[in-house]
């Protein structure tokens, strides 16, 4: 079978460097971090008293009918995770004008969108209102479920947008919407759509999450600096800063993209999957999961390691996970790891969990169209960990423009799930 070309056609985002694209690519370009105190609860009792949060949102502004009260009131009914999926779809579709052409058959165009948690907030606020009743018997809401489930974002965008092609949701921990982001891939190259409506979206920053991660010693405690306290490959980063939001993808099929003159961003050209089998929540020491995701992406793509220009790490700046990683890009790359631009840019996203695969895939995107390079930001000279090699290109507190023909993303999560995918500039 003749693999069909996939590329990009829309972007949407709602990150905590900005309620849209621009606004979030222009802050991510600028070194901006979106850290500071969390205000969705009160965070005192806490270890970390600070996150990546969206900030300014308001569902409202992101209706298919600007002022429809049926359907703002539908959006209250949803969980903060999958408004944040419905705005940035809006965005993508709109941006894409994939639903404004004729030609396009909605029997034709799926929905695949990831969440690694779901509705958390809904969970938690449900579970509370049952214990303070219990006496009176069950208090739950009967949008408890499909207000709280994983798939139900992706659900939402095919109903609002009558969209009947594969629909469904992803799980892989962090690795969440890359995994969501192959499996569009993989659908539209194999014909079994013409687009597909992909990402991922988390809203997590409520205390059962920030309680859950501090447990596991995996949050930065830095509440004295949180605008600092990611600093993936310093030495002295102590966890990661919990984010949140939502980011979009229009994935289509070159042919139809072209037959309706799409703009197109980039192609996607290759994508790899593995598991570290190894640990609960630990990487592998030695890399050996994150080696082989690349490996096998690259191979999928057709391409050489020497052809890569640009990797967006993990890079959650934690202690055992970066050197993990960079050990693996080292392997990999060999001496062209030397000639790479390398960066996190949870650094000034925070992690966005099963959004930040998204994150990341739209940043190598826009990197390949601008040829520019999305910086590390909150390192210092004397900040250096002897165990990872600083004589790759981190790309430290400053973007950096040159050409960038091909980007890679990775994302590891949980459970030892890993996911790469890459981008490559468009040529007819």
């Amino acid at each position: 079978m003749e693999l069909k070309r996939v590329v990009v056609t829309g972007l949407g985002a709602v990150t905590p460097l900005g309620l849209d694209v621009a606004t979030t690519w222009r802050n991510a370009l600028d070194g901006v971090s979106g850290a500071g105190p969390i205000t969705h609860f009160d965070s005192t009792l806490f270890k970390t008293h600070f996150a990546c949060e969206v900030k300014g949102f308001d569902p409202a502004n992101f209706l298919l009918v600007e002022g429809d009260r049926r359907e703002l009131k539908d959006d209250k009914r949803m969980d903060l995770y999958t408004r944040y999926a419905i705005a940035c779809s809006k965005q993508a579709i709109d941006d894409s004008g994939l639903l404004a052409y004729d030609g396009t058959d909605r029997d034709e165009v799926g929905v695949i969108f990831g969440s690694g948690i779901g509705g958390l907030h809904t969970f938690e606020e449900q579970a509370g209102n049952y214990a303070m009743h219990e006496a009176d018997g069950p208090k739950y809401s009967p949008f408890f479920i499909p207000t709280m489930i994983a798939d139900i974002a992706a659900g939402y965008i095919s109903i609002k947008y009558g969209l009947r092609g594969p629909n469904y949701g992803v799980v892989s921990a962090c690795a969440t919407s890359t995994t969501a982001i192959i499996a569009a891939f993989n659908n539209v190259r194999m014909g079994k759509a013409v687009a597909i409506v992909t990402g991922g979206a988390e809203a997590p920053i409520y205390p059962a999450g920030v309680g859950g991660f501090n447990s596991m010693h995996a949050l930065s405690t830095r509440n004295d600096s949180p605008e600092t306290a990611s600093r993936p490959f310093s030495a002295s980063r102590d966890g990661f800063v919990m984010g949140e939001g939502g980011v979009c993808l229009i994935l289509e099929e070159l042919e139809h993209a072209l037959a309706r003159g799409a703009k197109i961003y980039a192609e996607v050209i290759g994508a790899g999957e593995s598991a570290d089998a190894f640990h609960l929540t630990a990487t592998h020491p030695e890399g050996l999961g994150a080696r082989l995701v690349m490996q096998r992406a690259i191979a999928d793509a057709g391409i050489k390691p020497e052809d890569i220009d640009y990797v967006n790490a993990h890079g959650t700046s934690t202690p055992v996970g970066d050197p993990s990683e960079v050990q693996a890009v080292k392997d990999v790359f060999g001496d062209h790891a030397y000639e790479l631009n390398i960066s996190s840019t949870k650094s000034m996203t925070g992690h966005m969990l099963g959004a930040t695969g998204a994150m990341e895939t739209l940043f190598c995107v826009k990197a390949v169209q601008e040829d520019v390079v999305p910086p590390t930001i909150n390192h210092a000279d004397d900040d250096v960990d002897e165990n990872i090699d600083n004589k790759l290109n981190f790309t430290f507190n400053k973007a950096q423009h040159r050409v960038v023909r091909v980007a890679l993303s990775n994302t590891f999560g949980f459970g030892g799930h890993n996911a790469s995918i890459i981008v490559k500039k468009y040529t007819r």
